[in-house]
């Protein structure tokens, strides 16, 4: 009777395990593209290639400006806190609607004592002398960033899959599992 249960507990647990995936967000280079998509790693080299998702998302970053952020744009910002005691923004990126709450909130970045990441809703913009301040909102809280002149300003663009071409540099992002690696999202570098 042990003998059983130990052996039940043995098979159920290898079949946990084994039905489990891994994440998979890798930086490269297009191969090739067709119903599956190679990439040449950009840090071993290696040639990766992914089944597509039905439902890809593919993105495309465009530099854009701060006159560019407008208010309900929800947007990502790293940001430091300066001798001034303000968040001053590192990067802002402009997501578009279909990553609309992604990572939603302000914490620290990467254990960093004077840094945040911020991902919320514009409610506001004010030209304030040489700085642009964004007044921003998450569940639980609001925020004000400076935007700096010469701080980049990236918006995120929905873009068909058709725009994933070879010699193309990328992110890809996806899983890794028993039945293996599907890729659901690619963004397209610049």
């Amino acid at each position: 009777m042990k003998l059983s249960l130990f052996a039940a507990f043995i098979i159920s647990t290898s079949s946990a395990l084994a039905q489990t995936s891994s994440p998979i967000n890798v930086f490269g280079t297009v191969a090739a593209v067709g119903t599956e998509l190679s990439v040449i790693l950009d840090d071993t080299k290696a040639v990766e290639t992914y089944t597509m998702a039905p439902k890809l998302l593919v993105l495309r970053n465009r530099k854009v400006t701060i006159s560019d952020i407008k208010p309900n744009d929800f947007v990502a910002s790293a940001a430091a806190r300066d001798a001034d005691g303000r968040l001053h923004s590192i990067e802002v990126r402009i997501y578009p609607e279909a990553l609309r709450g992604t990572g939603e909130g302000q914490r620290p970045m990467d254990g960093a004592n004077s840094r945040t990441m911020t991902n919320a809703t514009v409610t506001g913009t004010a030209l304030v002398g040489d700085s642009n301040r964004l007044t921003v909102t998450f569940p639980g809280g609001q925020s004000e960033l400076i935007v700096d002149p010469g701080v980049p300003v990236t918006r995120i663009e929905s873009v068909d899959r058709a725009a994933v071409m070879p010699g193309m540099k990328v992110r890809v992002q996806g899983s890794r599992g028993p039945g293996g690696a599907t890729v659901t999202r690619v963004t397209l570098l610049e």
